[in-house]
């Protein structure tokens, strides 16, 4: 896509630039029609520093005045040849994109037979190859520990998960790790709270927020708890499941284990279940390829949480 919007702005840069060069030139000529060979004058300009410096109004050396002429040539030679007019791209069609591309299919190049080799070996291989581990570190530094953090624990307050335990919202096993660096994951907690009938608006929230506290060995209030299952049953199951031991194939969290992604506190799970939660990890397999992807994932089950 053209960054110009509009062909005024095309000849508005032809111009400026053109002008500009040719302003220079004629500026040139202009200060170059003494010719320094005549006798020095001893004519000054006025500007006196220090009330005792003055400067002689004599025009430069012609062999500088070329130097200058040169420049201006140069521009004229350069514009022609590269792309600074506009939409024109120069006769020799270079550009910073052009050359970015060069250097990553170079780059590329060198070390594909390296990624094309660990591509082939299974993960928890991989995961076991130390100089794996060191290229796999590399890119998770690069593009995962902004939210997964240096150490892969993550922020659980966040919802950003923590990659070094057994917790995992979408299977733990390497093919399933891989698929969601693959494809990636949306997360998604309806917000009930415009649903009042089926919760019983914030009151109700609270009670069901009691109940799943009770299920994972939190403190909670049994009076509560016990209406909260029976809210439970008839909006939370379908996801959570009976037990409430979640579904990775939903992306449904265990309710009963002590991991919980924003947090277990009595006001966090009210705030989910009212407002709701939509998370997103985004798919890298386009981005990175498959054997970066494959290194990446063999790094995350090194950090230790991969079921095996």
């Amino acid at each position: 896509m053209s960054d110009f919007v509009s062909e005024f702005w095309n000849w508005y840069v032809i111009v400026i630039v053109l002008a500009s060069i040719i302003a220079c030139g004629v500026f040139l000529w202009s200060q170059s029609v003494h010719h320094p060979e005549r006798a020095a004058t001893t004519a000054t300009t006025g500007h006196v520093w220090d009330e005792t410096l003055e400067e002689y109004n004599n025009p430069m050396p012609r062999w500088w005045m070329w130097l200058f002429y040169a420049t201006v040539v140069f521009s004229l030679v350069y514009v022609v040849l590269y792309p600074a007019l506009g939409r024109y791209p120069g006769l020799f069609g270079w550009s910073t994109a052009g050359e970015h591309k060069k250097e990553v299919e170079r780059v590329e190049a060198a070390v594909k037979p390296i990624f094309d080799k660990y591509l082939g070996m299974d993960l928890m291989a991989v995961a076991a190859d130390r100089e794996a581990l060191e290229i796999g570190g590399r890119l998770y530094q690069t593009y995962c520990i902004q939210c997964h953090g240096a150490t892969g624990q993550g922020s659980r307050d966040k919802g950003l998960p923590n990659l070094t335990d057994k917790d995992w919202q979408w299977g733990g096993e390497p093919a399933q790790i891989l698929e969601s660096i693959n494809a990636g994951r949306m997360g998604m907690m309806p917000a009930w709270g415009g649903n009042p009938d089926a919760v019983g608006g914030e009151s109700g929230a609270r009670e069901i927020a009691s109940y799943v506290r009770s299920l994972s060995g939190l403190s909670h209030k049994p009076d509560l708890a016990a209406n909260g299952k029976t809210r439970y049953a008839s909006v939370c199951v379908a996801c959570h499941g009976q037990d409430g031991r979640g579904m990775s194939v939903l992306g449904a969290p265990n309710l009963t284990d002590k991991v919980w992604l924003y947090g277990s506190s009595e006001a966090r799970i009210v705030e989910t279940i009212i407002k709701g939660r939509a998370n997103q990890m985004p798919a890298w397999k386009e981005f990175l390829g498959e054997a970066k992807t494959h290194l990446l994932a063999a790094y995350v089950i090194s950090l230790g949480g991969v079921k095996q």
